[in-house]
């Protein structure tokens, strides 16, 4: 039997996975989470072979979710499905450990087919989006730029990101300006947003 852990911040889509996954004879849904934060507590509680994991989630996203589970439950496979078919979502879901990547509008069938290929010892790429992920232009943002955006994407206040980094307010602006500049975006959480899904930070 594969036990699969999903989480979710939808209850609606959380429910409906785990409804199409229980008709499957090897496979059992054994815990559903809202949120990726309280997906470790639940493997503790209701061990689990695969994770099922959304990629945006209120408190904590699946990507993040993936690298801490590689750390605290090596065990558990991670399969990354979104809404959102994003390049640097791709890259990012396998840099965090994830053993495959399905987006939400794939048909049923092959979601089953990735459970168990994953389950196996597979990794789950899709070729189309693995090639897609290769085209994507490169990071044309410095490391500042990348650290600066990291913080600022939290919506943290421009003084407080300048005593995080050690630097005046003036030049966490100008590092900001660049930032949008070089994503061609209106501001910087528009920017950090935009960097995210193309996986520059």
């Amino acid at each position: 039997m594969i036990r699969v852990l999903i989480a979710d911040d939808q209850h609606l889509v959380r429910g409906a996975l785990a409804a199409l996954l229980n008709l499957e004879e090897d496979i059992q849904v054994v815990a559903q989470c809202a949120d990726g934060d309280e997906v470790a507590a639940a493997l503790d509680e209701r061990p689990a072979d695969i994770a099922l994991l959304d990629v945006q989630m209120p408190r904590q996203d699946g990507l993040r979710t993936a690298a801490e589970l590689r750390a605290s439950h090596p065990g558990v496979k991670v399969l990354i499905l979104t809404t959102f078919d994003r390049p640097g979502y791709f890259r990012q879901a396998f840099e965090a450990g994830a053993h495959g990547f399905l987006v939400k509008d794939s048909p049923p069938a092959e979601l089953v087919a990735a459970i168990r290929g994953v389950f196996c010892g597979d990794k789950v790429v899709d070729p189309q989006r693995a090639m897609l992920s290769v085209e994507v232009s490169s990071n044309p943002l410095t490391g500042r730029e990348r650290e600066i955006l990291s913080l600022a994407a939290s919506g943290s206040p421009v003084s407080q990101i300048a005593s995080a980094v050690h630097l005046s307010v003036g030049t966490v602006r100008n590092h900001l300006s660049n930032a949008i500049g070089k994503t061609s975006t209106a501001n910087r959480i528009e920017a950090a947003r935009y960097a995210r899904e193309m996986g520059w930070i």
